[in-house]
């Protein structure tokens, strides 16, 4: 059979049943005794070792095998859930991962796993202990199967709890399983199973089957009649006690009427009428090819770029006629974009889901227990920004681990809980996205950023608090004492900023000793259309994201200051420093003395840019630069205006 079709279907559903089964392991590690997150395990393991076969995908098909024999153990009681066998899993999915992967960039899945297939059949060959193999697997019971035990006791039934362990070594136990229950049938009724008949035929199987049955002959003749199945290592047996059964059904009966009177106190329930209103209608969805999304949001730039051209036209021949037409089109275009958008948007879960992962692995690393907490993951921005964000906020949580929370010792010594608090908060504000990393650590030690920056040579005389930390975000400094796996070698920080900026987005760092360090992220909602203030300098025009900019105002020569021979001006109490556009772009035009002051916000920095005029506020599509001019940092980009002239668009991160 062909199955290269299906290569992109099967990437895709591995890709979700790995991440599946990173997030249930995680949430089995904080409920060790909840079967139910096992049995969710197996079941993604399951598919994913069922479509690796059929892709013709053996190896990966043979380490989900093994993982699931593990899973089984668990399922059945022999075997418990522990920080060590939880890793080992983690190493298996990583494997599992890789082994995608290697798919996915052309290859196979020929990755070496000996190493954690043998790990997996350590655990496999632990012997359980004797009281947990004693007995067989309870299975539980609803008021139902309850009832139907009662009512077996009174036609003289029988009623035995059994645990069928089928060789490890068998390889068709779903037969083997068939056989039990054709068996026993026979003789008697299976009131219920675990694994159900249905999982059963979809070889959905451990090595434990466990089952409630009912049956007039002895306990032994039952235990001969199954052990007379080939392949059957052992059958534990034990007949139930139906006066426990009835008391249980009892104390069911009156729960159940005491909360019927409960709701009966309570306000009316809706009536039949709304009760049976027509049913919610389930959402419909299909896969589209991300280039072809890229395709439809360029269309619409140019869309844009046209109907501003148009608007211009018409406004200066006073074309009056068009004026009803432009509008329609300005507001098809305007809903046109919107839809676009949202299309394109995607939650933050995509990236926020790999986290409390990495978290835990690199906690149990360095010894520290940590309580992380994830808000706001549906929070949606554009694809790209998010794909871009990945590996931003990996750095931002590494050295909140490492260098912001404290050890257990170190946290009980100052007084505080032994278990450090770390959380992501993402929200919307306006037309941009905020993302926010705060801990409850040791903050930042200022004087050990001053003295590390020093040493490389630079004049920390004179600077604020403010400055000093966004030394941090220096390329070669780290105030780590001794080179390790996590940190010390003085990149990361600096990666983030960068990253950030190269998506128009901005970072600010809050700290306080003692009591813990944010980081805030601001970044724009999509990077392909902005709202942006046009301005002149000089000859040239410029464009600057609304998303920065505070306030604009006019200034003239005498409104302007000088501190520490730098220029600043006094708005609203607060002294602003002067960056002018012309001067820090080496323009041939002369800086004027007065002018307009763009008062930009980018992080925790406040700066004025003065230019000499504004042209006004447009939608711009942002396009990228040429291999030319990609090394120019103060420009995001450059946008196409209505009539045709090329505008670079201010990088203010890079400028403030």
């Amino acid at each position: 059979m062909d199955t290269s079709q299906y290569l992109t279907l099967f990437l895709e559903e591995s890709a979700e049943n790995i991440e599946n089964l990173n997030q249930s392991m995680l949430e089995l590690e904080k409920e060790p005794q909840n079967i139910e997150i096992v049995n969710e395990i197996f079941r993604y393991a399951h598919t994913l070792k069922g479509m690796s076969a059929t892709m013709g995908f053996g190896n990966i098909s043979e380490l989900t095998h093994t993982m699931e024999n593990v899973l089984d153990k668990l399922r059945n009681g022999s075997l418990k859930v522990s920080t060590e066998l939880i890793t080992i899993l983690f190493k298996c999915i990583d494997h599992l991962e890789k082994m995608v992967d290697g798919i996915r960039s052309g290859g196979s899945d020929s990755l070496d796993y000996s190493d954690i297939k043998k790990k997996l059949l350590n655990i496999l060959d632990q012997k359980p202990q004797e009281s947990e193999v004693s007995k067989p697997k309870e299975i539980e019971l609803n008021i139902y199967d309850k009832n139907v035990l009662k009512e077996a006791k009174d036609r003289l039934y029988s009623a035995y709890n059994i645990s069928v362990i089928i060789r490890e070594t068998c390889q068709m136990k779903s037969v083997r399983a068939y056989m039990v229950f054709n068996n026993l049938s026979q003789h008697g009724e299976i009131v219920k199973s675990d694994p159900t008949a249905e999982q059963i035929e979809k070889d959905e199987i451990g090595d434990i089957v466990s089952l409630i049955y009912l049956t007039q002959r002895e306990e032994s003749f039952v235990k001969e009649l199954i052990e007379s199945i080939s392949e059957i290592e052992e059958v534990l047996i034990e007949q139930i006690d139906f006066n426990s059964i009835e008391q249980s059904v009892k104390a069911e009966v009156v729960s159940s009427a005491a909360t019927q009177i409960i709701q009966d106190n309570k306000s009316e329930a809706p009536s039949n009428e709304n009760a049976a209103a027509a049913p919610k209608k389930l959402g419909q969805s299909v896969r589209v090819d991300l280039d072809r999304l890229d395709k439809f949001m360029n269309l619409v730039g140019e869309l844009v770029i046209h109907r501003t051209r148009l608007e211009q036209i018409s406004s200066s021949n006073h074309v009056t006629e068009l004026n009803e037409t432009l509008e329609q089109v300005g507001r098809i275009t305007s809903d046109l974009q919107d839809l676009v958008m949202k299309v394109r948007m995607i939650p933050l879960e995509r990236i926020f889901s790999r986290y409390p992962r990495m978290v835990r692995d690199l906690s149990t690393e360095l010894n520290k227990e940590i309580n992380f907490v994830i808000k706001g993951q549906e929070t949606e921005l554009d694809r790209t920004v998010v794909d871009e964000l990945g590996e931003t906020m990996i750095h931002m949580l590494r050295n909140s681990i490492d260098h912001g929370i404290e050890s257990r010792e170190e946290r009980i010594a100052a007084g505080k809980n032994p278990i450090g608090n770390l959380t992501i908060t993402a929200y919307q504000e306006g037309n941009k996205g905020v993302i926010k990393v705060e801990d409850d650590g040791r903050g930042l030690n200022l004087e050990k950023i001053k003295a590390k920056a020093a040493s490389k040579g630079i004049n920390v005389d004179g600077m604020s608090d403010t400055d000093v930390k966004n030394l941090i975000f220096m390329e070669g400094l780290s105030t780590s004492e001794k080179v390790t796996d996590v940190s010390g070698r003085g990149v990361g920080m600096d990666v983030v900023k960068t990253k950030v900026a190269s998506i128009g987005g901005s970072i600010e760092v809050k700290t306080e000793s003692g009591k813990g360090t944010s980081f805030i992220v601001n970044i724009p909602l999509t990077l392909s259309i902005i709202q942006a203030l046009l301005v002149k300098v000089g000859s040239e025009s410029f464009a600057i994201s609304l998303g920065f900019i505070d306030t604009v105002i006019t200034v003239e020569k005498s409104d302007i200051s000088y501190t520490n021979g730098k220029e600043v001006v006094v708005y609203r109490n607060e002294i602003i420093p002067i960056i002018r556009i012309a001067d820090k772009l080496m323009l041939d035009a002369e800086s004027a003395d007065d002018g307009f002051l763009v008062i930009v916000k980018a992080g925790d920095k406040q700066v004025g840019l003065m230019v000499d005029s504004l042209i006004g506020q447009q939608e711009i599509v942002i396009k990228p630069l040429g291999k030319s001019m990609k090394n120019l940092k103060e420009y995001v980009g450059a946008t196409i205006l209505g009539d045709g002239h090329v505008t670079l668009i201010l990088d203010v991160v890079s400028i403030v």
